[in-house]
C-alpha cells in the first residue's frame, strides 16, 4: 500500500539553484528507503519538502491514504542545552498541547527504547555525541510517527557507535511498522539497513537507480560479512558511479 508519491517533484531555490528533480518515487507502507548519492544532490531537500518544511518548485507530493505522524532526525542532534534529556524528548508533544502526565510518560518511553533509561535528567553538555543522537531519536519517536524521515543522522559519529544505532534502528522499525527514509552517504549503511536504495544523480538530483535489496531474516554484525551484503553494497556501489560518470 502506498504511503507516499512524489510525482516529476522538482525544488529550485530563489537564488536560481536548481536542487532537485523531477523525480518521481513511491513508497511503501513499511518500508525501510535509503536515498544516497552525492554532497548537494537534493536529498535532503527531498526530505524537507516531504515532511512540508520546504514548498516543491513545481509536482505534488502525495499521502494517498492521508498525511501520516512524520518524525524527522536531523544530521545534528539539534538539542536544547539548557533542557534535559526528558524535556528534549518530551518537545514536540508540548507543542501539541499533550497533557504533561502523559507527556512525561511517553517521553521517558521513548528514552528508554533507544537505551536512555535513567538519563532523564541528564543535561546535553553531560551527554556523549552518540547518546545526543539517541535523545534526538526518542524526541521523534515520542511522538509516535508512522513515517520517520532521517538526514545522515549518524554521520559524526565513530563506526562503533554508528554501527550500534543502527541496530537500534532496525528494532524500532520492526517494533513499531515504520515507514522509514533515510539519508546516508555510506554505500555500506544503505546496504545495510534498507530494503530499498534510491541512488540519486549530481545536482539537481534526479534518481539513477531504484534498488530492491534482498531482505536477512536477521541483520547484525554477522550479516555484514555474509556474501548478499557484499553484493548488496556492490550493486549501490556501482549505481552511484554511473551516476557520477553521466554527470561528468
Amino acid at each position: 500500500m502506498s504511503l507516499l508519491s512524489l510525482t516529476a517533484l522538482t525544488k529550485t531555490f530563489a537564488n536560481g539553484v536548481a536542487a532537485l528533480g523531477p523525480i518521481n518515487l513511491s513508497v511503501n507502507a513499511g518500508e525501510f528507503v535509503s536515498l544516497v548519492g552525492p554532497s548537494g544532490c537534493g536529498k535532503s531537500t527531498a526530505l524537507r519538502v516531504i515532511a512540508g518544511l520546504l514548498a516543491p518548485s513545481a509536482g505534488t507530493v502525495e499521502f494517498p491514504n492521508g498525511k501520516p505522524e512524520i518524525g524527522f532526525v536531523f544530521q545534528e542532534p539539534t538539542l536544547m542545552p539548557w533542557a534535559s534529556a526528558l524535556d528534549n524528548a518530551r518537545l514536540p508533544l508540548d507543542l501539541k498541547h499533550v497533557n504533561r502526565g502523559e507527556a512525561d510518560a511517553r517521553a521517558a518511553r521513548a528514552l528508554a527504547r533507544v537505551g536512555l533509561s535513567g538519563f532523564e535528567h541528564a543535561f546535553p553538555r553531560e551527554l556523549s555525541g552518540g547518546m545526543k543522537m539517541r535523545v534526538s531519536i526518542a524526541r521523534a519517536m515520542a511522538a509516535e510517527p508512522k513515517l520517520l524521515l532521517m538526514d545522515e543522522p549518524f554521520a559524526a559519529l565513530d563506526e562503533l557507535t554508528r554501527q550500534s544505532l543502527n541496530d537500534d534502528l532496525l528494532k524500532l522499525w520492526r517494533e513499531d511498522s515504520l515507514t522509514v527514509i533515510f539519508v546516508t552517504h555510506s554505500v555500506y549503511e544503505s546496504a545495510y539497513l534498507s530494503g530499498r536504495v534510491v541512488v540519486m544523480t549530481p545536482r539537481p538530483g534526479r534518481i539513477e537507480a531504484d534498488i530492491a535489496l534482498p531482505q536477512p531474516i536477521a541483520r547484525d554484525a554477522n550479516y555484514r560479512l555474509t556474501p548478499q551484503f557484499a553484493e548488496g553494497a556492490g550493486e549501490v556501489s556501482a549505481a552511484l558511479k554511473r551516476a557520477m560518470q553521466a554527470a561528468a
